[in-house]
């Protein structure tokens, strides 16, 4: 290809390359200095050549990277920071996690700056001051140190790094509400795709980007049923059903309310009230549905070969818990997209570490209050309704891989004993299964470290 001077064509801008500079600069100074002249990559004159032309490629790809920042679907950083401003669209800050925690200790007791800890090292900030009230235990919200998408499962936040008088325990009844890391390009792209839809002709694709564009909001799904049936997904006639994850439920409702059609009912299952300024104050119920999750149980048996560690084995949980995150709201989990996920942890596929020998998986089918017998069997459920042979068992106190052998009234008796006693323990049961996993159009699938097991055979 020879040298051809930066052009602006359909396809967008076009530049040379170094090897077409230098090929150009070469028969310049061979019509200049006679095409008898000496130019091997040993001479002077070439290597001059060589950095004057890597100076120009250098120039040319820099003019061709502004070029691309104009554009938002080839901007990055930066640039795409400033074209998300002119559209009005700014990239979602990270944010901490929460998580709502009881303490205990003495009546009267204050803890200031107080400090819990998890079992996986992160520190939770506590409100200052807490002082311990009469009863002797008080619910506080605790705020991640870190900022960022911080987990912690339900019994994790157990440990004062902060060591008061007066302050025995800390206990966390709820998973910690996790927070959101900055937004990467790829996701801020997307989005400012969609806000582009706001003025748009269709009343729902403007609904759409303006719930998306809402602050907190990590995903959300419109859907419409403009029949005068209800539909499949048994939404109402004539409505409108934004399902939303994150974000303030004023401000969502606020959203909906400045951009729905006339006349559609919002229909969902949380309410909130918008008053219109505009019209003497009128207020109007918003509906809309707060996003739900099916948690996804894994099983995987992997053979472990050469080079394999337990980093490895790590990693695979890892890679299969983050596909299921990854997907958006009412996408099923493909079964064999789940090998893909777990090969993910091969940093070489001509060098394989492990093979898979099996792997099974399943969606929740029940989840109930138990009371668990140490060293026994046998567990007593508040009910046994949904729960069939055969299903895998998580919950505290009971061992990875456990499954339903025998039910007999609300008593089951496991594959595997439990390791420890309880009482009031939730627990979960899942049918293992090698198919797809349908997920609801209001539910999104979810992924926990504690249901991904990976066991060596």
């Amino acid at each position: 290809m020879s040298y051809t001077a930066p052009t602006i064509s359909s396809v967008g801008l076009v530049v040379p390359q170094y090897g077409d500079i230098v090929g150009y600069l070469v028969d310049q100074y061979k019509a200049i200095f006679g095409s008898a002249s000496y130019l091997g990559p040993d001479s002077s004159d070439y290597q001059d050549i060589g950095v004057r032309g890597m100076i120009a490629s250098d120039n040319e790809n820099l003019l061709q990277s502004v070029y691309y920042a104009q554009n938002p679907q080839t901007a990055i950083g930066a640039s795409l920071d400033r074209i998300g401003r002119l559209i009005g669209t700014g990239r979602k800050v990270a944010t901490h996690s929460t998580a709502l925690v009881t303490l205990a200790g003495t009546p009267g007791a204050i803890i200031t700056n107080g400090v819990a800890g998890d079992i996986n090292g992160n520190l939770w900030n506590l409100p200052t001051p807490v002082t311990i009230p009469s009863g002797g235990t008080i619910s506080v919200t605790v705020t991640a140190q870190a900022i960022g998408n911080i987990t912690a499962e339900i019994g994790t936040i157990t440990s004062i790094s902060t060591p008061t008088l007066g302050w025995t325990s800390v206990s966390n009844a709820a998973a910690a509400t996790p927070g959101n890391a900055v937004e990467s390009d790829a996701v801020y792209r997307a989005r400012l795709l969609v806000s582009q839809a706001t003025p748009a002709r269709t009343l729902v694709a403007g609904t759409a980007a303006a719930v998306a564009a809402v602050s907190g909001v990590t995903r959300s799904q419109v859907y419409e049923n403009p029949t005068g049936d209800v539909d499949s997904n048994g939404l109402p006639a004539h409505s409108i059903t934004c399902v939303v994850e994150g974000g303030d439920l004023s401000d969502i409702a606020q959203a909906i309310y400045d951009n729905r059609g006339i006349g559609a009912r919002t229909n969902g299952t949380t309410t909130v009230s918008v008053t219109d300024p505009s019209n003497s104050g009128i207020s109007l119920s918003i509906e809309f549905t707060e996003l739900g999750y099916i948690y996804v149980y894994v099983t995987i048996s992997v053979h472990g070969l050469t080079g394999f560690t337990t980093a490895t084995q790590q990693q695979i949980a890892a890679d299969v818990t983050a596909y299921l995150n990854s997907l958006g709201i009412g996408q099923p989990v493909i079964y064999s997209e789940l090998y893909g996920a777990a090969l993910n942890a091969r940093p070489n596929p001509d060098q394989p570490l492990f093979s898979i020998r099996a792997l099974s998986d399943g969606a929740q089918a029940a989840q109930t209050t138990a009371t668990l017998t140490s060293g026994s069997a046998n567990i007593v459920v508040t009910s046994a309704s949904g729960i069939a042979t055969g299903q895998v068992v998580v919950g505290t106190d009971i061992p990875a891989n456990t499954t339903v052998s025998l039910i007999s009234g609300s008593t089951i008796t496991l594959s595997a004993n439990a390791t420890a006693g309880g009482t009031g323990v939730v627990v979960s049961f899942f049918p293992a299964a090698t198919s797809d996993i349908v997920i609801p159009f209001d539910h999104a699938a979810k992924g926990v470290a504690a249901n991904v097991v990976v066991n060596l055979v």
